[in-house]
């Protein structure tokens, strides 16, 4: 098994989070993992992406150039890495912010209102978990209960008041997806 995943989004929208919170749970149940950021100019308010591998087998590169998933949390992003995603792959969508249709016909594709869903739960700022937890469900690369503790070792201190809305809203994007 080998998940390879690109995650982007605007600056600030949490997507280095989404990724740093899949490739340490999948390494806290025990795969090989690597994160790989992609900062730069676009770091606020521009599109910056993460890439993430989860595998059974030992990593070559951190490299991905063909996803088997994309998480597009804005416009840009969708129309970056579209093209890339590998045939009966899956693209999971923002649908709060992208309005057009994916133009492929041979991937899944899962349209997630993650700004509504978040604005509704009292904190914005959730609409990655409410994506995150969408694709943990569709895929289950990892258990969601996992990125659970693994949000509990990573919100310390002054965001550990955080836990919970964000657990409610990797919830909350679990029930959205289909079984």
């Amino acid at each position: 098994m080998l998940e390879r995943i690109i995650i982007s989004g605007f600056g600030g929208q949490g997507v280095m989070l989404m990724g740093r919170l899949l490739a340490y749970a999948g390494m806290l149940e025990g795969r090989n993992v690597a994160w790989m950021p992609s900062y730069g100019p676009e770091m606020r308010g521009g599109t910056a992406n993460c890439t993430v591998l989860i595998s059974e087998e030992q990593i070559g590169s951190p490299i991905v150039s063909h996803p088997e998933t994309l998480i597009a949390m804005n416009q840009p992003s969708l129309d970056k890495f579209e093209s890339s995603v590998t045939e009966n792959g899956l693209i999971i969508l923002n649908d709060s912010l992208i309005k057009r249709e994916v133009k492929r016909n041979n991937v899944d594709i899962i349209k997630i209102p993650a700004d509504e869903i978040a604005d509704k739960l009292g904190n914005s700022r959730t609409a990655n978990m409410v994506v995150l937890g969408a694709y943990v469900k569709k895929t289950g690369v990892v258990k969601l209960e996992t990125i659970f503790k693994v949000l509990e070792k990573t919100l310390t201190g002054p965001k550990q008041k955080l836990i919970d809305i964000n657990k409610e809203a990797l919830k909350r994007g679990a029930e959205l997806v289909k079984e």
